[in-house]
């Protein structure tokens, strides 16, 4: 099964409907969200590194998920586009459980998201990727155009701005990538959404009249929980709360604190490989310098007794400074495995690949899920690694010193008793 082959088969299939079907109301649901989509769940697939056929799963569902959309389906849209990646995937002759796969992928993308293994979720997250970037606010208006364009009528921006508030509110992102990637900028957008509508909140009100404007407002609410579910406009009490809780929350650290933590492990890293580099360039000079004593000046002793103390000397410093490069560069692993209790207790510091590499990736995802929900967990691992960073740096530029002081020293020392021998102690013929 030629993985490369079929995803480009499903890319030019998809195209080729929304060319021969265009539909001018899907302004948001349309070509351009599709690949992006696509696009998403790729970057997510290359971070799990996922087999051909799982990849495949995954990027023919992101084609077809909103496919139904151009059939005019808009409740039932993942059905249908679940129903023609199937007969595409008969006419590519693709076995049955993998069929079954894709729609299950395309079916989890249904609101509620529920998905149930990794790759659902990969194609979930990809489908609401926009939630936790930038593009989110431009996103949005496009979704919002084109519930109008389908509603046939303006839809108040309170309205929107209160169902998108929910939406985002309500989603969470299912792989740890995604939460780690995108929980940050998701957290600004709900800031700047809940600013928006505070704002506006008067305003609205004010515009809000009797039971007669409600009613006409009803079926536009409607469309909006179309596509975002259990979307209301959030009451002046909730709003209020909605402030008491802002007002509770902990100030988190802000992105000069984040620059830190990143430029000094940054820094860290260099100056380990920095390290690492010089202890290999002593390595191979001394590996070469004693090749050259054991292969040549060793035979040569019997006829120059007199150099057997300056070639003892010159082989010591070689295998002297190997000895301690050595040690500045040998890797010290830990025992790979943590414990619930580590992780309740905050004693383990899941981003050091020693406390979880004998771990298997459900049981990482879930502390690193767990982890990432706590700001102190998260901060104090970080300063652990860096301070262990620094420990292990340390370690490695002493041993480093030592090798070069014996070298240097060794060195001098030799080629003085190299003259000595030759000039004050001459083989007599």
């Amino acid at each position: 099964m030629h993985t490369g082959l079929i995803i480009e088969a499903a890319e030019t299939y998809v195209a080729k409907q929304y060319q021969e079907h265009p539909h001018p109301n899907l302004v948001y649901h349309n070509l351009e969200h599709t690949k992006l989509v696509v696009a998403a769940a790729q970057q997510i697939a290359a971070h799990y590194r996922l087999a051909d056929n799982d990849l495949l799963i995954v990027c023919v569902a992101c084609w077809f998920h909103d496919l139904g959309y151009l059939m005019g389906e808009t409740k039932m849209h993942e059905e249908k586009g679940a129903e023609m990646a199937r007969a595409f995937l008969n006419v590519q002759q693709i076995p049955e459980d993998v069929q079954q796969q894709v729609t299950g992928c395309i079916m989890a993308t249904k609101m509620p998201q529920h998905p149930k293994n990794l790759l659902e979720e990969i194609v979930c997250d990809a489908d609401l990727f926009h939630l936790g970037t930038k593009e989110f606010r431009d996103r949005s208006r496009l979704l919002r155009q084109e519930m109008e364009l389908y509603s046939g009528r303006e839809i108040p921006g309170a309205v929107w701005n209160a169902g998108s508030l929910r939406l985002q509110e309500s989603h969470h992102y299912f792989t740890a990538y995604c939460k780690a990637l995108l929980q940050q900028q998701k957290d600004e957008n709900i800031a700047k959404l809940k600013s928006k509508l505070e704002k506006q909140e008067e305003k609205a009100h004010k515009k809000e009249k009797a039971a007669k404007h409600a009613a006409e407002d009803a079926p536009v609410e409607a469309a909006v929980a179309v596509v975002v579910p259990d979307a209301t406009v959030t009451t002046a009490e909730e709003k209020k709360k909605d402030k008491k809780k802002d007002k509770e929350k902990e100030a988190k650290p802000g992105r000069g604190v984040e620059t830190m933590f990143r430029t000094t492990s940054t820094n860290h890293i260099r100056l380990s490989s920095m390290a690492d580099s010089k202890a290999h360039i002593m390595i191979s000079v001394n590996s070469i310098i004693i090749s050259v004593i054991l292969g040549v000046l060793f035979r040569r002793l019997e006829d120059y007794p007199n150099l057997i103390i300056p070639a003892f000397i010159f082989l010591m410093t070689g295998v002297l400074t190997i000895i301690f490069s050595v040690l500045a560069t040998r890797p010290n692993i830990n025992v790979g495995k943590f414990t619930k209790a580590d992780i309740d207790s905050k004693k383990t510091n899941l981003l050091f690949f020693g406390n979880f590499h004998k771990m298997s990736l459900e049981e990482y995802s879930w502390g690193m899920t767990e982890m990432m929900k706590d700001n102190e967990y998260v901060y104090g691992s970080m300063i652990q690694d860096i301070y262990h960073l620094g420990v292990v740096l340390g370690k490695k530029y002493k041993q480093l010193r030592i090798a070069y002081n014996i070298f240097m020293f060794g060195l001098i020392i030799s080629v003085a008793a190299f003259l000595i021998a030759a000039l004050f102690f001459p083989v007599k013929n």
